[in-house]
This record gives C-alpha cells, structure tokens and sequence, in this order.
C-alpha cells in the first residue's frame, strides 16, 4: 500500500508540475486546462486504487458498488440518500450521520450530484462518484473545500420522489 501511494503522490506531483508551468496571472487554469489536471488526479487514483470506474462526457467518473433494488431517479427528483465526501487523500470533508440520511432535490446540488446520483438505483444503489472540480465548486471553492478541488462521494441512494 505505501509503494500504491508513493506512486499516486509522485504522479499527482508530476502533473501539477506540468500544468503549473501553464497558469494565468491570477493563478487560475483555463477551465479545459484545470478539467485535464482534475481527470488526470481521478485517474491516478483510480489506479493507485486499482479501480475501475466508469466516465461520462462531463469528466464525471463513477463506481456503481451495488445495484439498487428500484428505479433510476431524474435530475430533477427528490431523493433521500446517505453520503460521505472526500478528498483524494483520504481527507473527509462532510457525511451523513450513521443513524441520519439527508433529502433534497437534485436540482438543489452540485452539478456532479445531479449528473452522478440518477446513475444509481433506488433501494440501496450503492456508488463511488469522482467529481471534477467544476462539476463540484469550482474555483471559488466552499467552507472547508478549496478552489478547484476534485471531490470523491460515496453515495447510497435510499429513495427518491
């Protein structure tokens, strides 16, 4: 497990060092730039994990874990879920209560969130999504998230209306 992540840390170096080369004077990326270095982090450690996941259009990577029981929700459904949020270290930066779940609509969230959760099924779908940072927030970040931050969620998806 060290030599997987001594691996993932020297390869995510490596890629920030190129890109680094490649920033503006407000030290933002382009956003098809910062979308390239946020792929290239989930695959890292996609592989430093030795994972397989699947990848839309949008750079959104996900895991289906278990197959749901239900039905697939619409983004614009309410839907009743449990979650953990972290980084790519391992760092977690939100999750629901073991005991809580939390409802919202989809059209309420993160746009990761709303593309990433409808792939899951209703009924206990279980699912790792891999969320590029402007499909999470972006370059203004939020509370304990900083700019430009890929997110990682598993996601258990109870029920939806």
């Amino acid at each position: 497990m060290k030599f997987q992540s001594s691996i993932f840390f020297l390869s995510l170096g490596l890629s920030m060092l190129l890109v680094s080369s490649c920033k503006k004077e407000d030290d933002q990326l382009p956003p098809a730039e910062q979308l390239a270095l946020d792929i290239t982090i989930i695959e890292t450690y996609l592989a430093t994990n030795n994972l397989q996941a699947e990848k839309t259009a949008s750079g959104l990577h996900y895991i289906i874990k278990e197959e749901g029981t239900g039905e697939h929700p619409l983004p614009t459904s309410r839907v009743t879920v449990k979650y953990k949020g972290y980084f790519v270290d391992g760092t977690v930066f939100d999750q629901t209560p073991p005991a809580n779940t939390l409802t919202f609509g989809l059209n309420e969230v993160i746009p990761g969130w709303t593309e990433g959760i409808p792939l899951l099924k209703s009924g206990g779908g279980k699912g790792m999504l891999l969320i590029p940072s402007a499909l999470g927030y972006g370059r203004p970040g939020r509370g304990s998230i900083p700019p430009n931050k890929v997110l990682l969620f598993d996601v258990t998806l109870l029920d939806f209306e």
